[in-house]
């Protein structure tokens, strides 16, 4: 795990190492066990190392032995010896034992479908100078982050995107349309970023820069546009504890400590189980995280699996007084980030530090195997009731209906009427979009807007960057259709943006065994129903493991890595939030009476708006830090 960064001048003019070095020098969270720079005419490439495969011959830049060559990597290619092998057998001769020097002779073997060949997390910038062509490639699930500013004469790079800053003439000119997803989905999703001049390299994509100018071309994605046909259930259990397995042991590769998370979750819980029957013996080291508020806390639940499993473990309980890294948390972002499950991810990253170098987690599982259970079975009842009732009535009837209709967050999601009627007078793709505005619905954000913001972003901004995603996708599953969508938005955008961010700045590599493209390929096979079962998320993953975890672990109901927000807001936060909302200047794009509506009617205890205020306060925090204008 490590930072990359580099500049390229499509016109020759030289690098400038002093600025290669500033930008490779902000991200030393990422890589404190060494630096390196390339710079040779117009290219010039950067990296940090956080060592954990071949600690004494993997540094980087790499080059080839003539020099043609050189390439600067942030991840792991778990099955680098696997094709290590393959290609000694090709003819080639390596001088290191890393992963690193396998892209390389790779490159050198197949071309540009080497990165098919790849299994792992991965963002690659791989220099090729007899043809003046720069590489860039982000692995299949998005583990590993890329941005990049073109501007048609130079391209600059980064794992981070204060490694771009670090360059005075890139911008800092807010996009619209970043902002404006950012108040709907709490994340700016790729290919934006919260900077007009600055883009995210989507993940599973390559992109190609020569004198010419720069492409890009998607390499990869998971073929879910229809619903497979029936299988044997017990053989498809079978293989997929397999494939899980050989995932998880691909993971627990390396030359320094290694652990792992251990919430008490199903994913963690399985995680945790396959490395303690594929290893040595030597207990795993497991790290929890906790709340004071029993209601969020899962810590019984994680002991009960350290207990089975004998696990060397740690556990620590986030009380409120801890929300003073809050600003630490904005700057390692760098772009606004309202996941407020951040605040327990930096902490548990932290406590697992302390023991580890890297950790392996259960990220992945609710996307993959349809464990939102709450809202995929209501996108199921919903898509049924559509294909039931004639158009005319969802839209003429419903559609008025949910606007008279009182709202009740507080009850459970089948019981408000309000947003089922809504969203049944809408087709799924949009229904799907207002269930993932977390922070604030397209109504209220013509509240929260300025008429002159409002007018600048337009209609439909935010919800296009999901619609192209179920433009790719026709599958007539909407629970399928769902995942998918999840797959290429919320999960890359929001659940691994926070893992790789929080445990970066701890200089801790996390590895995810669920994402392993051939675990996330079979399950894309199997047909929905042995993902969810009537009511029951995760069927089939749940099987593989009912010899290996208890009952109360694998059927309880689902709690997720929440945090107390409301409260907080209410208490020991209040201060902070209100500075930032009221004294610091709120932005003026947005409207101030507005956010004191919302501000008195949660101080009030009338409303519970902490979902809304902690994703204002942190874009605020943010523009304090990084000047956004």
């Amino acid at each position: 795990m490590c930072g990359i960064c580099g500049i390229y001048n499509l016109g020759g003019a030289p690098v400038d190492r002093d600025l290669l070095g500033r930008m490779n020098d902000t991200m030393v969270h990422r890589g404190p066990d060494g630096s390196g720079l390339f710079a040779d005419g117009g290219i010039g490439l950067g990296h940090r190392r956080l060592a954990i495969i071949d600690l004494h011959t993997g540094e980087q830049p790499m080059a080839t032995e003539d020099g043609r060559l050189q390439v600067v990597f942030n991840g792991e290619i778990y099955n680098f010896l696997e094709l290590k092998k393959e290609l000694e057998g090709c003819g080639h001769r390596f001088h290191s034992h890393s992963d690193t020097e396998v892209l390389l002779h790779g490159y050198r073997q197949w071309g540009e479908s080497f990165v098919d060949r790849l299994r792992g997390m991965f963002a690659i910038a791989l220099w090729d100078a007899p043809n003046r062509k720069l590489l860039l490639l982000r692995d299949r699930a998005g583990k590993k982050p890329l941005y990049y500013h073109f501007d048609g004469k130079r391209l600059v790079f980064g794992s981070e995107l204060k490694a771009l800053l670090a360059n005075d003439t890139v911008s800092r000119e807010m996009d619209p349309a970043a902002l404006d997803a950012y108040c709907s989905f709490g994340y700016v999703p790729s290919p934006l970023s919260i900077f007009r001049s600055v883009r995210k390299l989507p993940p599973a994509h390559l992109a190609v820069c020569t004198s010419k100018g720069m492409t890009q071309r998607k390499y990869w994605d998971l073929d879910m546009s229809s619903e497979p046909g029936t299988v044997d259930e017990a053989r498809a259990i079978a293989e997929l504890q397999e494939v899980f397995d050989e995932a998880v042991r691909l993971r627990m590769i390396s030359d320094v400590p290694l652990g792992a998370f251990l919430s008490g979750g199903v994913d963690s819980s399985a995680v945790v189980a396959s490395m303690a029957l594929q290893g040595d013996g030597t207990p795993v080291r497991t790290a929890a995280i906790g709340f004071e508020e029993k209601r969020f806390n899962e810590l019984e639940f994680a002991s009960i699996v350290a207990t089975r499993y004998a696990t060397d473990h740690s556990e620590f309980v986030v009380r409120p007084e801890a929300l003073d890294i809050i600003e630490r948390l904005v700057w390692h972002f760098d772009e606004p980030f309202a996941d407020s499950s951040a605040v327990p991810t930096w902490y548990v990253s932290q406590m697992a530090r302390k023991k580890v170098t890297v950790a392996l987690s259960g990220d992945g599982g609710d996307e993959t195997f349809a464990g939102y259970v709450k809202r995929y079975s209501m996108n199921r009842m919903e898509d049924g009731l559509r294909q039931n009732i004639p158009e005319f009535i969802r839209r003429g009837l419903f559609g008025p209906l949910s606007h008279v209709y009182p709202g009740a967050d507080f009850l459970p999601r089948p019981l408000r009427l309000k947003a089922f009627l809504r969203n049944l007078s809408l087709p799924l793709d949009q229904a799907y979009f207002r269930d993932m505005s977390f922070y604030f619905k397209p109504e209220e954000k013509r509240r929260l807007y300025t008429p002159d913001f409002a007018a600048q972003v337009g209609q439909g901004q935010a919800q296009s960057v999901l619609g192209a995603h179920f433009a790719a996708n026709s599958n007539a599953d909407p629970v399928t259709r769902v995942q998918y969508v999840d797959i290429k938005s919320y999960l890359p955008e929001d659940i691994l943006v926070k893992v790789d961010r929080m445990s970066m700045a701890h200089s801790l590599e996390v590895r995810a065994p669920i994402l392993d493209h051939k675990v996330m390929e079979f399950a894309a096979r199997l047909p929905s129903a042995l993902k969810l079962r009537g009511q029951e998320s995760k069927y089939i993953f749940k099987k593989i493991n009912e010899n290996r975890l208890s009952a109360d672990i694998l059927y309880r109901k689902k709690q997720g890595f929440c945090v107390p927000l409301d409260a907080w807001l209410r208490g020991e936060l209040r201060g902070l939030a209100q500075d930032v909302l009221f004294s610091g200047g709120l932005d003026e794009r947005f409207n101030r009476v507005y956010v004191q509506q919302l501000w008195n009617g949660h101080q009030g205890g009338r409303q519970n708006n902490g979902t809304q205020l902690w994703g204002l306060m942190m874009f605020g925090l943010w523009q304090r830090q990084f000047g956004g204008r």
